[in-house]
C-alpha cells in the first residue's frame, strides 16, 4: 500500500517539477492549469498498474477521476487560452520560491485527492450499492461542474457583459455552483471506494473530500472571489440584492 502512495506523490511532484520549471522559465500562466490535470491522469495511471485486478470495478474507479480531469484540464486550458494570463499568478509569477510554492501545493493537493482512488484500486474491491450511490453522485457533480463553467465562460466573454456579474441560470441560485460541483465530484469518489476500503484506508480516504471542501469554502475558492465581488459590486444595490435571494454554493432556489 505505502509503495503505491509514494509512487503516486512521486508521479505528481516529477509532473508539476518539470512542468514548473518551463512555466518559470517563460514566465507562463498556459501550462498550471493543464498540469493540474495531468497530475490526476498521471497517478491515476500509477495506481492502476498496480492494481489488484483488472475487473469492471477497478475500469470503474480509474475513469471517474480520469474523465473530470479531462474534462477540467480542457475547459481550464481552453479558458487560459483565450485570457492570456492568469491574474492570480501577477505578484508570484516572477518569483522562484513563491511560484515554485504554488505548483508544489498543487502537486500535493492532486495527490491527497486521489488517496481513496490509489487505495482502492491496490486493495480491489467489487461491484456494490456503495460504488452505484457515488457514481451517481459524482455524476451530478460533473454535470453542475461543467454546466457551470461552460455558462460562466460564455458570460464573461459576451461583450455585452462587460462589468456585470452572472446571475443566469445555476449562477441565478448560487454565486459558485461549479464549487459545489467539484465537491460533490470527490464526495461522489469517496463513496464509489469506500465500501471496499480498510477502516483504517476510509479515514486516510477522508482527507480527499474533507480538504477539497476545506480548500474551496475557507482557503482560495470561495472568500477570495467574494472578497474580490464586494470590492467590485458591493456598493451596487442590484447586487446586494442578488446576495440575499441566491446562496452560496449549492444551485437551489432560497
Amino acid at each position: 500500500m505505502w509503495t503505491v502512495i509514494a509512487l503516486s506523490l512521486a508521479s505528481s511532484l516529477t509532473i508539476n517539477l518539470v512542468m514548473f520549471v518551463i512555466a518559470y522559465y517563460r514566465q507562463s500562466d498556459k501550462l498550471t492549469d493543464i498540469s493540474y490535470a495531468l497530475s490526476f491522469l498521471t497517478i491515476a495511471i500509477v495506481s492502476f498498474s498496480y492494481a489488484t485486478k483488472y475487473d469492471h470495478f477497478s475500469w470503474i474507479i480509474f475513469i471517474l477521476p480520469t474523465v473530470w480531469a479531462v474534462r477540467i484540464g480542457s475547459f481550464l486550458l481552453m479558458r487560459v487560452l483565450k485570457v492570456g494570463k492568469d491574474r492570480r499568478f501577477d505578484n508570484i509569477r516572477t518569483s522562484f520560491v513563491r511560484f515554485g510554492k504554488f505548483w508544489l501545493g498543487q502537486a500535493v493537493t492532486a495527490w491527497v485527492l486521489m488517496l481513496p482512488v490509489t487505495l482502492v484500486l491496490h486493495r480491489g474491491g467489487k461491484v456494490s450499492s456503495s460504488l452505484i450511490l457515488g457514481v451517481l453522485i459524482w455524476l451530478v457533480g460533473l454535470l453542475i461542474e461543467a454546466i457551470a463553467d461552460k455558462q460562466k465562460f460564455e458570460f464573461k466573454f459576451d461583450e455585452k457583459n462587460e462589468g456585470k456579474w452572472i446571475q443566469d441560470g445555476l449562477w441565478k441560485y448560487a454565486r459558485h455552483p461549479n464549487y459545489f460541483g467539484e465537491i460533490l465530484v470527490w464526495c461522489g469518489i469517496y463513496v464509489a471506494c469506500f465500501a471496499s476500503l480498510s477502516i483504517i484506508e476510509r479515514f486516510i480516504g477522508l482527507a480527499s473530500p474533507a480538504l477539497i471542501t476545506s480548500v474551496l469554502l475557507f482557503v482560495s475558492g470561495v472568500p477570495l472571489l467574494e472578497k474580490s465581488a464586494d470590492q467590485r459590486w458591493g456598493g451596487h444595490k442590484d447586487y446586494q440584492d442578488y446576495k440575499r435571494r441566491s446562496r452560496l454554493i449549492v444551485p437551489l432556489p432560497k
